[in-house]
């Protein structure tokens, strides 16, 4: 049986990443805080990043996303809940942390956000 493959598109506007923050589902990992919003029932997925200056110059806050952004776009079409906004906040030890405990730990972060009722 073919695995669905889902649509995933950036989340560009502040006020989205507003609604996402706003709606207080998160998971915490050593890597990156994921925070999730249920939009509505399209197959589409939406995904921003963003680091905090916390984490160091603009070259590591840039690393850090770079990093994150390759681990979505290898787990999102397969692992996201359908109809749903992700922000990915990027920690500082995103810069150290194994790629693959990275995908791993996003895995699983997006099986505890999951929505009630999803399979």
């Amino acid at each position: 049986m073919p695995v669905e493959r889902l649509t995933v598109e950036r989340l560009k506007r502040r006020a989205d990443f507003l609604l996402v923050a706003g709606s207080r589902r998160k998971y915490v990992t050593p890597a990156f805080v994921l925070q999730a919003r249920v939009r509505d029932t399209s197959p589409q997925v939406r995904v921003g990043f963003t680091a905090t200056k916390k984490i160091g110059s603009a070259v590591q806050r840039n690393r850090a996303r770079r990093r994150l952004r390759e681990a979505a776009r290898a787990t999102l079409p397969l692992a996201a809940a359908p109809g749903s906004d992700y922000v990915l906040v990027a920690r500082a030890a995103a810069l150290t942390y194994a790629y693959d405990a990275i995908v791993t730990d996003l895995r699983k972060a997006l099986v505890a956000l999951a929505p009630k009722g999803s399979s």
